[in-house]
């Protein structure tokens, strides 16, 4: 048996440990919330990860991934992570946790199947979704530092209207300009 079919095997088992963990990276009342709260609409954040992790899953399951997709699924999950108070290690993370549940669950298979090689592969194409995600991550990050930013500059133009400082700043500098013309 390939390490792949032993995988859909416990498929939905192995999801559900993934999503508890996960969940578990959450302050507790949070985390009760998520895991309690069943409806996708009084609680998307928790549907949106169960929906990302299933996605993520069986894309791993295929022979060839569709990178697309599998791209998607991380960010939808990403994105929640980099606007909450998660530093960059522990917002991807989530990928990390995987790697430990397979090991769990499938170290008898892989002695018994003689698949270490399998694995190892396995884990690598893991590794490299841990890289899309950070990517992610970091492009969250910089929309949201750029968003930051303009309101900032947004909030300083108007309180500068307000005062009617802007129009007075505006006509020493046309004052400047005359004065260096003449």
């Amino acid at each position: 048996m390939t390490l792949r079919d032993s995988l859909s095997e416990r498929k939905e088992n192995i999801i559900e440990k993934w999503f508890e963990r996960i969940i578990d990276t959450y302050p507790p009342d949070t985390s009760r919330f998520l895991k309690d709260q069943k409806d996708r609409f009084a609680n998307p954040v928790g549907a949106t990860i169960s929906r990302g992790l299933e996605g993520i899953f069986e894309e791993i399951l295929k022979d060839e991934q569709d990178q697309a997709k599998v791209s998607k699924f991380i960010d939808n999950i990403v994105r929640i992570r980099a606007v909450q108070n998660f530093n960059p290690s522990q917002a991807i993370s989530f990928i990390f946790l995987l790697k430990n549940i397979i090991r769990d669950e499938l170290t008898v298979d892989v002695l018994h199947n003689h698949n270490a090689d399998e694995l190892l592969a396995l884990e690598s194409q893991i590794d490299g979704l841990a890289l899309t995600a950070f990517d992610i991550f970091m492009n969250c990050r910089e929309k949201i530092y750029e968003i930051k930013s303009n309101e900032a500059k947004d909030m300083t133009f108007r309180l500068l209207q307000r005062a009617n400082l802007l129009k007075e700043k505006q006509n020493h500098v046309a004052d400047d300009m005359n004065d260096v013309t003449q």
